[in-house]
């Protein structure tokens, strides 16, 4: 029997966090950062990912930042062979990036949409298809993918009332693809000893999270607060490691309740 903390660590693990250096991808590069991984942290702002890889080896974590246009094919193929090139290795990848063109259904244009869907489900499946080849070849390797609550259920858009912002209707489209796209892999990778999983985030507050949004968000969940960075970080982490060996093709809800009721 493994010792019950032993199991969270990722001493001699690769990780990869599309999307790594925004309001999710942070916890969770920081959370596998602390518990050993060596982190790549990766997207079309190469800079931003330098600059948190950067604070984080400050802190004495192992991180680095990384390209990576999810649009482009070439980008992850790219990605993939240099992470290999340096570390000879792959062991988590979370597909966390996503792309929030458009507004609702009456203000979303057809280009909107497309452009969209070429990152938040062509770049998804390129995603999955490219980086799990590394994991293949090791017989072993965890997937973590991003979905959303609004990929469990229908919008709530009471909540963005009096505020600026709206829930896109490609967003609620790609995210429930996220979790159909997730039992397809667990289904089709458990062969090679690849788990595939899922978290459907609900709300995570941010400075610039609009106060009457957050307010109404209050009142429609269960715990009665929008998620902070250490909601995120504990699933992750357990998603990422071994203390969830006997996990795979789940999608689990972090949104306070929301999906309860």
């Amino acid at each position: 029997m493994g010792n019950a903390l032993e199991l969270f660590r990722l001493n001699d693990k690769v990780a990869l966090v599309t999307g790594g250096a925004g309001i999710v991808g942070r916890p969770i590069s920081q959370a596998l950062a602390e518990a050993g991984a060596t982190v790549i942290i990766a997207s079309r702002n190469k800079d931003k990912c330098t600059s948190f890889a950067d604070e984080l080896r400050q802190q004495g974590l192992r991180a680095e930042g990384e390209q990576l246009n999810l649009s482009s094919e070439d980008d992850i193929r790219g990605l993939r062979d240099r992470i290999l090139s340096q570390h000879h290795r792959l062991d988590i990848v979370f597909n966390n990036a996503v792309a929030r063109a458009g507004g609702d259904l009456r203000h979303t244009t057809v280009a909107e949409w497309e452009n969209a869907m070429r990152v938040n489900s062509t770049g998804l499946f390129l995603a999955c298809q490219v980086f799990s080849k590394p994991m293949q070849v090791q017989r072993a390797g965890s997937i973590i993918n991003i979905s959303s609550i609004y990929g469990m259920v229908g919008p709530d858009f009471s909540i963005y009332e009096g505020t600026p912002i709206t829930n896109p209707v490609n967003y609620a489209f790609a995210k429930g693809g996220v979790i159909g796209l997730t039992r397809y892999l667990a289904s089709f990778l458990a062969p090679d000893g690849i788990r595939v999983n899922c978290l459907s985030l609900g709300g995570v507050r941010t400075e610039e999270t609009p106060k009457a949004f957050d307010q109404n968000y209050r009142r429609r969940t269960l715990l009665g607060r929008m998620a902070g960075e250490d909601d995120i970080k504990g699933p992750a982490l357990f998603l990422a490691s071994d203390a969830s060996s006997y996990v795979t093709g789940q999608n689990i809800p972090i949104d306070g309740g929301w999906t309860a009721i």
